[in-house]
């Protein structure tokens, strides 16, 4: 997945010494929850919609510096990666940086369609959730239990945290699912859910779609 080709340019960062009153209006014509903050070439980080409105229009960024939030990914960051950046700072703009310098943003409806080209979606399969405490499980002895039921996995992922025990949801190609699952028993695993046919993945599908018409609006 090439992130690169998601990179947009249309709204230019705003420089540290531009009017409230100038990105307050800049707001009322977009939907994003934040505007990027540069001086010059240098990210100096983002200032919220939210923020924004409570200042005084004749003041500057520089006068309310301290409300800018600084977070940021790098043009080399992975797909997951920058999705938990735009989770852990509640925004739908992620200023992207290539040694340093701004070159951009993502928005997150172009992050999310990402989901509708993994594997974990479009293939054939059946899904299976499972359960151990998180010093003892691996992805490594996952994989290993399906692939020596001449089944590959096409995607695993942590669906739940809870009282030092993970909750592990596998996406597996093959729909034979009751020798992995005793394989699953036998090593200690408690098997949640197996799911034989596509309803938990289109499941999962539907929402993300869900999620990217809500953004749209």
């Amino acid at each position: 997945m090439n992130l690169s080709e998601l990179i947009i340019n249309d709204i230019k960062p705003v420089g540290i010494n531009q009017k409230i009153r100038l990105i307050q209006q800049l707001f009322n014509n977009l939907t994003y929850s934040h505007i990027p903050i540069c001086l010059g070439e240098e990210f100096i980080g983002c200032i919220s919609e939210n923020d924004i409105h409570c200042f005084e229009s004749e003041l500057t960024i520089k006068d309310c510096q301290y409300a800018v939030e600084l977070f940021s990914v790098n043009n080399t960051t992975n797909w997951l990666d920058v999705l938990e950046a735009f989770a852990q700072n509640s925004t739908n703009v992620m200023p992207v940086l290539q040694e340093g310098e701004y070159v951009g943003y993502y928005e997150l409806k172009d992050i999310i369609s990402l989901f509708d080209q993994a594997p974990f979606f479009y293939e054939p399969g059946a899904v299976l959730v499972v359960r151990k405490e998180v010093k003892e499980y691996s992805f490594s002895e996952i994989s290993q239990i399906v692939e020596s039921n001449n089944a590959k996995v096409l995607g695993v992922f942590l669906s739940k945290f809870e009282n030092d025990t993970a909750e592990i949801t596998v996406k597996i190609n093959n729909t034979g699912l009751t020798d992995i699952i005793q394989t699953f028993i036998r090593y200690g695993y408690e098997v949640v859910a197996g799911h034989e046919e596509e309803s938990y993945v289109q499941d999962l599908k539907d929402r993300s779609d869900y999620l990217k018409k809500y953004l749209d609006i």
